[in-house]
């Protein structure tokens, strides 16, 4: 064999062997999400669950991959994912600008807007950024919420106050030391049909900007694993034409999320 059949012949080995290693077959599929933003997911007798862990699975079938979950507080759940603890998040997080920056989304699995809830007693029925001036309003931080509060009503002369999980938030609001939450509407209503949100109500318009609220919620996965963006938006189209996202929506639900 001449020296410039041996180089070629190298030339196609490596290029094989750096074709096999990028083209990345799927078998396992590990899941970050919360665990602390009912219904989507929480965690009850130390098992994940919600709405965002049954469409989880459900994707996961659909791409005949095992799905394993990682709980993850909210604040480091982007920084886990870019560091491999897990290759994709399903955690109610919302495609939006700013995210699309750090990593891809698949498409949309549910979309709803976001409110006010404020105590019962509360005089406050206009929302507006003129309204709740000197008022302490509270969100999750790093949130689209937060993001939102910080950027039009801080200004506008409202004292704003970030959590680490909603249920604080939640919390606070409960105990007076808020004049009024803002959160995911469905997220929200869950806590005011339980007995710790019997203290309050919804006020006020539902928010949709999608400069601030994105394009609705997504699976968030590493740029770099494109392919796993198409499994995900392939299994999100199947379950919503078979009826198994109905079924699921069904579950938690009495009108569509999507």
């Amino acid at each position: 064999m001449s020296l410039v059949t041996r180089i070629a012949a190298a030339a196609v080995l490596v290029a094989a062997t750096i074709s096999g290693a990028s083209a990345k077959e799927w078998k396992v599929v590990r899941i970050g999400t919360e665990g602390a933003y009912p219904p989507f997911n929480y965690i009850e007798n130390n098992e994940i669950k919600g709405f965002d862990i049954d469409i989880a699975k459900a994707l996961c079938e659909k791409m005949k991959v095992e799905c394993t979950f990682v709980a993850q507080d909210w604040d480091g759940i982007i920084p886990a994912l870019l560091a491999g603890k897990y290759d994709a998040i399903v955690a109610s997080m919302s495609i939006t600008e700013e995210r699309k920056k750090q990593i891809a989304f698949s498409k949309k699995y549910y979309n709803t807007p976001a409110s006010f809830v404020v105590p019962k007693d509360s005089k406050i029925t206009d929302t507006s950024p003129e309204a709740l001036k000197g008022k302490v309003l509270g969100a999750q931080g790093s949130t689209i919420h937060s993001n939102y509060l910080e950027d039009i009503y801080g200004p506008a002369g409202a004292e704003i106050k970030l959590y680490g999980k909603q249920d604080e938030a939640n919390l606070d609001l409960a105990n007076g030391r808020l004049d009024a939450v803002l959160a995911d509407k469905v997220v929200l209503l869950e806590w005011l049909n339980s007995k710790e949100g019997a203290c309050c109500k919804f006020t006020g318009a539902e928010y949709k900007d999608p400069k601030y609220f994105g394009e609705g919620v997504g699976v968030g996965i590493r740029k770099d694993d494109t392919d796993l963006v198409a499994m995900f938006n392939k299994a999100i189209d199947e379950i919503l034409a078979d009826g198994t996202y109905k079924k699921i929506n069904d579950k938690y639900f009495p009108f569509s999320v999507y």
